[in-house]
């Protein structure tokens, strides 16, 4: 291509001509700009004159010439460079912005090099100005040269020569500048020139865009820059068959270009993502949920024909439940139980079965049982109705056996165990049932008196007519009439005839016969008194006489001896204990159904009462509804609402009362469980122990009241008011709590449910035992977990041999006790934390015990690690806590030491420390606090204890296991080390 020259005569006032610039010029259509730039002007694309506006009019002028392809090209020069003074201004024509903020402006022109001009004087320019204008008028003819604001000076990089021209070897210069925070619907441009030799060639305006984009399944639209450094948000649109997960956004910045996107949308249920849009799932695939990345194939049994499915319809006779997930294979009901079995023992029948043999596929297998009672040799069946009481329940169990109780005797009874699951109820098919029939137990029909004596009877039966099996052995029971069943003997034989011996003499006695099969034992026949013949009397002095009496004491010691065993074998049958007891426990005896300890006031259960109610009337007082007033409800319970509210008492002020009532509909069931709790409570009469007001039984609803504790529950209570008790406080609390405790303990209640949630406080801080509800029963639970009438307790209060062997006993309240303590230091912090009740289970058998709590001090961390002794004998009794406690709020100086500060002394090496005297060893082995009853006892001196005996600690009153055991062992060390003791 050709060069092209274009010359420039100058006006008459220059002396030479001048060369502005030459070809060849840039051809249009190679002209290609970003795809995020939009041009607003571009002069280069002129057809015709730009029409800018010049003035003077001799300054800039519109000149046109040929590119390569002979097409015109309008640019704009100016050259006076011969005249001083020079203010020559060119102005574009009106430039829309386009909502643009920011614009760019390139410019690409030539410039020649003033001193390569000769004769030219020292008023020649190499640079020129560039201006602009906002405005909303597109048609203004004079803008004042004040009102144009300054863009920038240019210069040029390379200025050409008259050299130059003759070598064609000029360039272009090219300078871009922007203009930010435009308004105005437009502005213009302008050129201003003050002595320079300047040829305009191109000038183009623009704006930066963020270009449309598809990003996370969210389109975002073209959109314009903002100001110099401000970024656009743009809100993306959820492309075809998707929906929004989390808001899409993107920043458009200032150089047009997306920043990284935040949210996204999702494909709808039946459509995944291919790249950047949803299609729908194919044939046999579907998807559930919006969240689902991809479509799954159909699960098991399952199918979907069609596209775009969001769940896989179930083949025929199989279902899928409400609750499965879409992603399960469709199941069917289970199949019947098997091998039933079942136990007859008197009215009470055990039913045992096998899982059915296929479960359909489900692992919610529960089970239903249905009984019908029949009659007459047509086995005509009928419901058995609601007074027959299955334990644990009658519908949906989930183990596999069964106890029926309250059933007639003598009678034959049908039951159907129904198994069942998740789907069974959407198949039409009948479910799969197993028929168990059964035939309750005979009475022994007939007790005849045959002989009797002074001392002896012999008594003599016939069996049942109907026997469920062959006969094993006969029981028989007797006690003397004026004691009811509270001291009965059993005996057994496999005769039908007995004699009993070694009775008092004219004494009558009650005796009750019963059979027992291989089904279990039969019910008791009616009762027969028979009356002892009256004892001779005998003449003093006679050897003979005094040789027989001798012979009846003997006999009477070897009889109550043989009572004794017999009572120790059977005493399960002599009233009620609340819980087994530990054989070391003091020796108890059995009176009206009571448990007492020698020297203490008697515990009575109220299930030793043939009437329930005569158990509230003896312990609980009854008080006049209209002496309630019910302020507000504060909880609610198992049987009804809890409030407060006020008690008028007879010649006394009122009283702040908590109410619990009976809600309306109970059954008879419930309304003995109910009072049960006011039948317990209203035998304690202890400062910390909760305090029954009394109860109202004659009138709807009925209610129990107690005092109003004002704090509620210990667990909230620490909960709320978090690191605010001194330690002293807080021990205050646990003296409390163990004194009621050693209440219950020396009057045989085994509370079972010793937990900081169990333990109210008053506004004076006081707290008190409650909870006293009956119904507590060891479920085959995975969880392991006591099923109570406050509903599920974690077995992460009980202790481990209550667990295993259902033992509980006063032993097992003091481990319950050890985690109240450990629940008060850490002010209600949970036990165990979130460790799963196996784990549990687990961690304990291996010897892990829970770490002492935040500036917890190291007695009262031991005192709980004693609680939590494994064998019950090695636990401190709660007497011993209670004195324990009272030492420690005598002497709180032994609470300063932190079991925190001393876990981390003792993580270090283990050394020898030196100690010369008593007070020094037992510091070094953290058992300061028997100084004093060293001290008392006269072991004044290191020598003076090397031979110290466990008895001998106990007189002291060290009896704790665990100190007795860590005391005797640094007396070994201090044996063999002499004056040193390893810490």
């Amino acid at each position: 291509m050709a060069p092209r020259v274009l010359w420039i005569y100058p006006s008459p006032s220059l002396l030479s001509f001048l060369l502005l610039f030459y070809a060849p010029w840039p051809c249009r259509a190679l002209r290609n700009y970003p795809e995020n730039e939009v041009t607003l002007l571009d002069s280069m694309s002129a057809l015709a004159d730009l029409g800018w506006e010049a003035y003077p009019n001799e300054g800039w002028e519109e000149i046109s010439v040929m590119d390569e392809r002979n097409t015109p090209m309008r640019t704009y020069q100016v050259c006076n460079v011969m005249e001083a003074n020079q203010n020559n201004w060119l102005r574009t024509r009106h430039i829309s912005r386009e909502g643009a903020q920011r614009v760019y402006i390139e410019i690409k022109f030539t410039l020649r090099d003033c001193n390569s001009l000769p004769g030219v004087p020292g008023t020649c320019k190499e640079t020129f100005n560039m201006y602009y204008y906002e405005s909303n008028n597109a048609n203004l003819w004079f803008i004042k040269e004040s009102q144009y604001v300054k863009i920038d000076t240019i210069a040029a990089d390379e200025s050409f020569t008259q050299v130059d021209v003759g070598d064609r070897v000029m360039k272009l210069n090219t300078e871009v500048r922007d203009i930010s925070n435009l308004s105005k619907k437009g502005f213009y441009l302008a050129f201003q020139d003050l002595g320079a030799c300047i040829a305009l060639v191109s000038v183009r305006v623009f704006y930066k865009k963020c270009s449309l984009t598809v990003r996370n399944l969210a389109q975002f639209p073209d959109t314009i820059t903002g100001g110099e450094t401000a970024l656009v948000e743009v809100h993306g649109l959820c492309v075809n068959a998707s929906e929004e997960f989390e808001v899409p956004k993107m920043y458009c910045s200032a150089d047009g270009g997306w920043l990284v996107p935040i949210g996204r949308c999702v494909c709808k249920p039946g459509f995944e993502e291919n790249k950047d849009f949803c299609q729908p799932c194919r044939p046999g695939t579907y998807k559930a949920s919006a969240t689902d990345a991809y479509c799954n194939k159909c699960p098991a049994h399952s199918s979907s024909p069609q596209e775009q499915a969001v769940e896989c319809t179930c083949e025929k006779g199989f279902y899928r439940a409400e609750a499965d997930p879409r992603a399960m294979a469709c199941t069917r009901p289970p199949s019947a139980p098997e091998n039933p079995i079942s136990t007859v023992n008197e009215t009470c029948v055990t039913l045992e079965w096998s899982p059915p043999r296929d479960t359909g596929g489900r692992g919610d297998i529960t089970y239903s049982i249905h009984c019908r009672k029949c009659s007459g040799e047509g086995r005509k069946c009928a419901p058995c109705g609601s007074s027959v009481h299955y334990i644990p329940r009658q519908y949906g169990l989930s183990s596999t056996t069964v106890q029926v109780t309250d059933l007639q005797p003598d009678s034959n009874y049908s039951f159907t165990v129904e198994s069942q699951n998740g789907v069974s109820d959407l198949s039409p098919t009948p479910r799969g049932t197993v028929a168990v029939n059964v035939t309750t137990s005979q009475t022994v029909s007939v007790v005849l008196k045959e002989r009797r004596s002074k001392d002896s009877v012999t008594l003599a039966w016939q069996g049942p007519e109907r026997p469920n099996g062959v006969i094993v052995e006969y029981e028989v029971i007797y006690y003397e009439k004026n004691q009811r069943e509270q001291n009965y003997t059993v005996l057994k034989t496999r005769s039908n005839m007995m004699t009993v011996e070694g009775l008092k003499p004219g004494t009558t006695y009650v005796f009750r016969v019963r059979a027992r099969t291989d089904g279990g034992y039969g019910s008791y026949g009616g009762e027969i008194e028979l009356e002892t013949s009256h004892e001779d009397v005998f003449a003093i002095g006679d050897p003979n006489q005094s040789t027989l009496l001798a012979v009846s004491v003997a006999g009477g010691i070897v009889l109550l001896v043989f009572l004794v065993m017999c009572f120790i074998v059977s005493g399960r049958h002599c009233g009620y204990i609340k819980a087994k007891q530990d054989p070391d426990e003091e020796k108890m005896q059995f009176q009206h159904g009571r448990v007492k300890l020698p020297g203490s006031r008697t515990y009575i259960h109220p299930h030793t009462y043939e009437d329930p109610n005569q158990a509230v009337r003896d312990f609980a007082k009854e008080i006049d509804a209209a002496n309630i007033r019910i302020e507000r409800v504060i909880g609610a319970g198992e049987f009804g609402e809890v409030c407060s509210g006020r008690l008028r008492v007879q010649a006394k002020r009122e009283i702040y009362v908590a109410i619990k009532s009976l809600k309306a509909g109970y059954s008879d069931k419930q309304r003995r469980d109910f009072l049960s709790e006011a039948s317990i409570m209203g035998q304690f009469d202890h400062p910390n122990i909760i305090r029954l007001e009394g109860v109202v039984t004659r009138c709807k609803p009925v209610m129990i009241i107690t005092e109003f504790m004002e704090n509620g529950s210990l667990d909230t209570f620490l909960k709320k008011h978090d690191g605010q008790f001194t330690v002293i406080q807080l021990v205050g609390m646990l003296r409390g709590i163990a004194s009621g405790m050693k209440y219950l303990s020396d009057m045989s209640y085994v509370h079972r449910d010793l937990a900081a949630r169990n333990i109210l406080v008053n506004s004076n801080l006081v707290c008190k035992v409650s909870d006293f509800g009956l119904s507590r029963v060891l479920e085959d639970d995975p969880e392991a977990a006591y099923t109570t009438r406050g509903g599920k307790i974690p077995i992460r209060w009980t202790a481990p041999e209550a667990i295993a062997y259902r033992k509980f006993t006063s032993a097992s309240d003091v481990w319950s006790y050890g985690i109240v303590m450990w629940e008060v230091i850490s002010y209600g912090e949970r036990p165990y934390w979130e460790m799963s009740n196996q784990d549990v289970i687990k961690a304990i058998e291996e010897g892990y015990r829970l770490p002492a709590p935040m500036d917890c001090p190291v007695v009262l961390h031991q005192l709980m690690l004693d609680c939590w002794e494994k064998g019950r004998s090695d636990r401190p009794k709660f007497g011993q806590i209670v004195t324990i406690l009272d030492k420690l709020i005598r002497n709180p100086a032994s609470l300063r030491e932190l079991a925190n500060s001393s876990a981390c002394r003792e993580d270090a090496a283990a050394a020898d420390v030196s100690v010369n005297s008593v007070d020094e060893w037992l510091e070094a082995i953290k058992m300061g606090q028997y100084m004093e009853n060293f001290s008392s006892s006269g072991y004044i001196s290191l020598e003076s204890i090397r031979y110290i005996s466990i008895s001998e600690l106990a007189k002291m009153g060290v009896t704790l296991a665990g100190h007795q055991k860590k005391i005797l062992s640094s007396v070994q060390n201090l044996q063999s080390q002499g004056t040193h003791v390893r810490v």
